[in-house]
């Protein structure tokens, strides 16, 4: 068998999987339905009060004047940088070599939108204040993610970014804010989402990730800006004649799990410390700042499959369903902490990671 199909089969037996909030399946639209009443009436093409009451809320929450809900990231993010750059006359945008939009889209901004984008920075490291200030002129908006779900999560130190907002600001340059992760940052940040907020323009915030929703997205901003970004959510046709499938889960969620992020913060720690503690094995970053982090492996991905297929098969803890390799001895995964990790016993868990250690060094 295939080590790969083998790994993924071993971690779909296990009883105990430590990422995420578990299967996003029908039974998350079924919980989420069943809090409803039955004569909540449909949205239809972004009216009703299913879709206004729930933008409402989420503008408030954000800080902003108003908010749009997009069956999409990709749709708001593309949407947002195509009005900044219509309003400033610019096809140039700028972002992280490693953003989205460059690496997971194929290449929609600029097919669909003919922008042209800058990759500010390297693709192992953060944005600077000093990337940003070297950009020359003409850009429209500068987009920074948050976390940096790419290099492992990582954070600008909250002074570097309101001196980066400030800086847009002065030179009339747009901030826009890819926050699909935006509230697992904040425990680390010590703010609100509407202090984060308000150092950008735009901002996008995501109801499957951390949230634990089905599908969706949030666009927020001034009023002029998010009742233009209607006119291209129907041009991009994501004007559905009803998002209540995707609405009500992603409300519902978000208003179980929101008050939880500490936790998921302070146990995606613990965990970052369990695998620091064993041989041949790294996290990025080394002390995590949300609720994610990559973990890496000092010894090729053939070696280390048959080892995990084993340990899960003997503990019954799944880590991981697959790896990815990034040299001849070397390979790495995500990691993201949401419900499922406080459902595992802590000592099981602990015994599962000494038997990991003592493999990894026969390696």
């Amino acid at each position: 068998m295939d080590m790969q199909k083998a790994l993924m089969e071993a971690f779909g037996k296990t009883q105990v999987q430590l990422a995420g909030h578990g299967a996003r399946d029908i039974a998350v639209l079924k919980r989420a339905l069943a809090e409803m009443e039955d004569t909540l009436a449909a949205d239809m093409y972004g009216s009703g009060a299913v879709i206004e009451e729930f933008q409402a809320e989420m503008a408030e929450v954000l800080g902003k004047e108003s908010s749009v809900f997009f069956p999409s990231g990709t749709m708001a993010q593309q949407i947002a940088l195509r009005i900044w750059s219509d309003r400033a006359g610019s096809r140039s945008v700028a972002y992280h070599p490693l953003c989205h939009l460059e690496i997971h889209e194929q290449d929609g901004l600029k097919e669909l939108h003919h922008l042209e984008p800058i990759l500010l920075g390297s693709a192992d490291r953060l944005i600077t204040l000093e990337d940003v200030q070297s950009m020359g002129p003409g850009v429209a908006c500068l987009l920074l993610e948050l976390p940096q779900r790419e290099i492992g999560g990582q954070l600008p130190a909250y002074v570097e970014l309101e001196a980066i907002s400030a800086y847009c600001r002065e030179q009339g340059i747009k901030l826009h804010l890819d926050g699909a992760r935006l509230f697992e940052v904040l425990p680390y940040y010590g703010k609100t989402a509407a202090e984060v907020c308000a150092l950008f323009d735009s901002v996008y915030v995501s109801f499957y990730k951390g949230i634990g929703g089905i599908a969706g997205a949030i666009l927020a901003g001034s009023r002029d800006f998010t009742e233009t970004s209607k006119i291209w959510k129907r041009r991009h046709g994501g004007d559905l004649i009803s998002l209540y499938p995707y609405i009500v889960p992603a409300r519902y969620y978000y208003r179980q799990r929101i008050g939880n992020m500490a936790r998921y913060y302070e146990q995606t720690k613990e965990l970052a410390a369990l695998f620091n503690s064993c041989h041949k094995v790294s996290t990025l970053p080394e002390v995590p700042v949300s609720n994610m982090f990559h973990v890496h492996f000092a010894i090729a991905k053939e070696r280390l499959t048959p080892v995990l297929i084993e340990l899960y098969k003997e503990t019954g803890i799944g880590l991981t369903p697959r790896l990815k390799e990034t040299g001849e001895a070397s390979c790495y995964y995500e990691m993201n902490i949401g419900d499922l990790y406080g459902e595992a016993d802590q000592t099981a868990l602990r015994e599962m990671f000494r038997l990991l250690d003592e493999r990894l060094k026969t390696l």
